[in-house]
Parts: structure tokens; C-alpha cells; sequence
């Protein structure tokens, strides 16, 4: 998190925020403070989607097995292009 304000900062700033994530779409979480330490972070709506369904993917140990298997495979150079799809291996 690189930008902070503080609570009052952050009451006087709300409505501003929006503007600036669009502005800074990798600008990650701006941490709100409370006498100079972290106690809320704000985030833009899609990061917070990525963020969620990244948690549900890591919490199926199913699914986490199968991304660490493709991981594993374009790694070693042996994954498969899926029909009608650019080659992994570039």
C-alpha cells in the first residue's frame, strides 16, 4: 500500500477516490490510518473481485492443485495450447 491517509484525511478525500483509482488502476490499496497506523485499506471494486475469487481458488484444494499442475507444466515447457488458442510457449 503506498498511499496512506489518515481518517480525517480519508473523510475529506471519499468522494475523490473513485477518480483516482481509474486514474492509478495498479495503484493497489490506499490504507486509511488511525493515529499513523493501518486500520482500514480501500480498494477499487475490481480489485476487490480478483482479490475474492483469488481467495476461493486458493481455499479448493481441488482447484489449487490443478493451478499448481499447469503452473508446473508451462514451467517445464510441456503445457498444451487448448484448441483455437494462441501456443503457451512462446
Amino acid at each position: 500500500m503506498e498511499k496512506m491517509l489518515s481518517t480525517a484525511e480519508a473523510r475529506r478525500a471519499l468522494s475523490r477516490l473513485p477518480a483516482y483509482f481509474i486514474k492509478n488502476p495498479d495503484a493497489g490499496a490506499v490504507a486509511i490510518t488511525r493515529r499513523g497506523r493501518p486500520v482500514l485499506a480501500v480498494l477499487s471494486w475490481d480489485q476487490y473481485e480478483a482479490l475474492v475469487e483469488t481467495l476461493d481458488i486458493l481455499g479448493d484444494e481441488e482447484q489449487t492443485a490443478q493451478l499448481r499442475r499447469a503452473v508446473a507444466e508451462i514451467k517445464a515447457g510441456t503445457a498444451q495450447a487448448w484448441e483455437g488458442s494462441e501456443e503457451v510457449n512462446r
